[in-house]
């Protein structure tokens, strides 16, 4: 297992710098990030990605279903120059209404989607959280691509560098990480993965049935985070992948989305 999966600390401060570097950029073509933006974290995890925000001085709400994680960000925060400007919401997000916290200028998830059941429904109930002229922006490893199992997090030095194995069929997959020496609930962590990682495919037909605007993307050979944890330099990826559909999920690491609610 890389020591990344342990340090959490170093976690929240690879998670701050891609998102600073990043994702702020490509979010501030179409929405102004200042005192005066709202910002909404689904599955926030210790904050990393929040902390480019907050330090802007924006208003941030995290949302996180794991308690753990969300005590981890409190410590992390814990003397912030703007900490009163972050709520830290430990709740399943379905449990959570816009009755509760209010619409958002910017609703941020990374590496979250493709941890989410029945993404049909949750890109539904989601909208609400957002303005008329708010922004929802999504980042995530398409399934297909070499480590889109997650199994990078595996303590078996070989299963976490072996990419595209979790594409075999499910008793395969268990078998080779059950022989592998993983413990039980790392296997069925990985299933459930398994079960909810989405394509670009499926990804684009989500979008237009909810009656979303992608305002941008860009998909990514190597992955914007790649930079703070492998010290490569991020890459586009070539326009004739990424107009391959199915293909393109297997060679392509990053998905960056903006979007917006379509008028209705």
């Amino acid at each position: 297992m890389q020591k990344r999966h342990t340090n959490r600390q170093q976690y929240f401060e690879e998670q701050g710098y891609t998102t600073q570097k990043y994702v702020i950029p490509f979010v501030e073509e179409f929405l102004t990030i200042d005192s005066n933006t709202k910002v909404l974290e689904i599955g926030c995890g210790e904050g990393g990605n929040m902390k480019p925000f907050l330090d802007r001085g924006c208003k941030v709400v995290g949302v996180d279903i794991n308690g753990v994680q969300l005590e981890r960000a409190a410590k992390f925060f814990d003397g912030h120059l703007h900490q009163y400007n972050l709520e830290l919401i430990h709740e399943d997000i379905y449990n959570v209404s816009a009755q509760e916290i209010g619409q958002f200028d910017l609703i941020m998830m990374r590496d979250v989607i493709e941890h989410i059941p029945n993404q049909e429904k949750f890109m539904g109930y989601v909208k609400q959280f957002l303005k008329k002229e708010g922004k929802f922006f999504l980042g995530f490893p398409p399934w297909q691509m070499p480590f889109g199992g997650h199994q990078q997090g595996c303590r078996n030095k070989i299963l976490s560098k072996l990419p595209y194995y979790h594409l075999l069929p499910n008793p395969i997959y268990k078998a080779m990480l059950r022989g592998g020496g993983e413990r039980e609930l790392v296997v069925n962590n990985l299933l459930e993965v398994k079960e909810t990682g989405i394509s670009i495919e499926r990804f684009k037909r989500i979008l237009k049935a909810e009656n979303y605007t992608t305002e941008k993307y860009v998909f990514y050979l190597i992955n914007p985070n790649y930079e703070a944890k492998f010290d490569l330099k991020p890459r586009t990826q070539l326009p004739v992948f990424g107009l391959i559909p199915y293909i393109r999920n297997f060679v392509t690491t990053c998905c960056y989305y903006l979007l917006s609610k379509k008028e209705l």
